[in-house]
């Protein structure tokens, strides 16, 4: 649940800043969507990839890597000023947030009775939502509060933080 919350806050700072960025850097529309396709595109890449790893290595070790991989993607956007860097960063996040749901899932699967894991994974996926509420709420006080580079780094550092418990759960 924790791990698809923070993924969901990830992957919607760049929507909700948009205005900000587009001011700010003088991107176009066009420009935007050819950011968010990079995105797309490496996350499709990512499920894939993070579930042959996942199976390979195993779930503790993939669910680790891939929200390490997310973590440091979304924290560097706070580094990049331009479109092929924010094309860059989305694709890095797209790829390590491919890892979420096949962990997810994988755990479930391997830590849950079977009549209990429907509602493990009700309770993981609700993180979709949850993320899509606090995402508003707290990516803009962010900004005001630091500038919007921190919106990304504070997302990123939460989410290192979280491998910590996931690790020594």
């Amino acid at each position: 649940f924790f791990a698809t919350t923070i993924n969901y806050i990830d992957r919607q700072i760049l929507a909700l800043l948009k205005p900000m960025l587009d001011s700010e850097l003088k991107w176009s529309n066009e420009a935007y969507g050819y950011i968010n396709s990079a995105f797309q595109g490496a996350y499709a890449l990512g499920l894939l990839g993070f579930g042959w790893f996942i199976d390979r290595f195993g779930v503790k070790i993939g669910y680790a890597v891939s929200i390490l991989a997310w973590s440091a993607a979304a924290a560097a956007h706070a580094l990049v000023g331009s479109v092929p860097g924010f094309r860059w960063a989305r694709m890095a996040l797209g790829l390590g947030e491919g890892g979420n749901f096949p962990a997810a899932i994988k755990t479930v699967a391997e830590w849950f009775p079977k009549k209990e894991r429907a509602l493990a994974t009700g309770i993981f996926n609700s993180g979709t939502n949850i993320g899509a509420l606090l995402t508003p709420i707290l990516v803009p006080w962010i900004t005001v509060q630091w500038g919007w580079e921190w919106a990304f780094l504070i997302t990123g550092l939460v989410g290192l933080l979280w491998i910590f418990w996931w690790w020594y759960e």
